[in-house]
């Protein structure tokens, strides 16, 4: 069980590539874009060199860490030897479908297919393919390499056989997993998910500003960083995702996302990713307010 292969070279992708690579396992890190794999492996550097810094690893483990990732284009040719596929894509139904029918296809009949989906139903990814009894949750949480809970989603069909691997295979690499089962959102996003739009709702309604309502949240319960700059750090677009599979899920209008939410995702102001969300990171400094969207 040394090869792990991961798809998508995005924030989750390369935090969960460099965790892996950190702990001596041979890494293949997938993305259709080469543009995006050297984004991933410059990302990696900076972390790794980042960690030298603080002599948390030495530059020697910093060497070996890279060493271990090898990048690919081809989902056929970076899983051909996979234990392990986890992917980490973006968090989008019809994708992970796709993607899942294609790694069935072509990875070996024991390999164990994981996805890092935040919110959707393992169940029904797990029903694309051959093999749901092998088809798992691994839901890490950002950044990879820092946070230490990855939850643990049991579809319908995954083996006890799967459950106790990826469990096991967790702790090896000192994080620590929580078992939880197949329903929209799981726990994490079952619960913040509400939270930060209810933060929005606030916001839309006039209540208070955006710095207001993460200072209350972070100073009145000790969060550490507010609800709004966390739906930023998240992406706006990946809260609306997870939002929208649990409305749809449960049917039930507490989880329908605030029109607020909606608005600036269609106007692509999406957080850190985008340089502007509630925040505005478009200059290299500290997170300044848009005031202008609020007034």
């Amino acid at each position: 069980m040394k090869n792990i292969a991961v798809i998508g070279a995005g924030t989750m992708g390369n935090g969960i590539a460099h965790t892996f690579a950190q702990f001596n396992y041979n890494v293949q890190l997938i993305d259709i874009s080469q543009n995006s794999l050297d984004k991933a492996i410059a990302s990696i550097k900076k972390n790794l060199s980042r960690m030298v810094v603080k002599d948390k690893i030495t530059n020697a483990e910093k060497e070996r860490t890279l060493a271990n990732i090898t990048t690919y284009t081809s989902i056929k040719e970076g899983t051909q030897y996979a234990s392990l596929v986890i992917e980490a894509a973006t968090e989008n139904l019809d994708l992970k479908l796709k993607i899942f029918k294609e790694l069935d296809e072509v990875c070996p009949e024991d390999t164990i297919l994981a996805t890092n989906t935040s919110s959707i139903s393992i169940t029904q990814i797990a029903s694309n393919t051959n093999r749901p009894g092998q088809v798992i949750g691994m839901h890490f949480m950002n950044p990879v390499p820092i946070m230490n809970l990855v939850e643990i989603i049991r579809g319908y069909n995954t083996s006890d056989e799967v459950m106790k691997f990826t469990v096991d295979l967790s702790k090896k690499i000192q994080k620590t997993p929580v078992e939880v089962n197949d329903y929209p959102g799981f726990v994490a996003n079952r619960i913040l998910m509400p939270m930060i739009n209810e933060s929005i709702e606030t916001l839309y309604n006039g209540v208070a500003g955006v710095l207001e309502i993460d200072t209350v949240m972070k100073l009145g319960m000790a969060h550490p960083m507010g609800p709004l700059q966390l739906a930023d750090f998240i992406g706006l677009d990946v809260c609306l995702s997870i939002l929208e599979v649990m409305y749809n899920g449960f049917k039930n209008p507490k989880y329908a996302p605030c029109p607020l939410l909606v608005n600036m995702v269609m106007a692509g102001k999406l957080g850190v990713k985008s340089g502007e969300g509630f925040y505005d990171y478009s200059k290299n400094r500290k997170a300044e307010i848009i005031a202008k969207q609020f007034e």
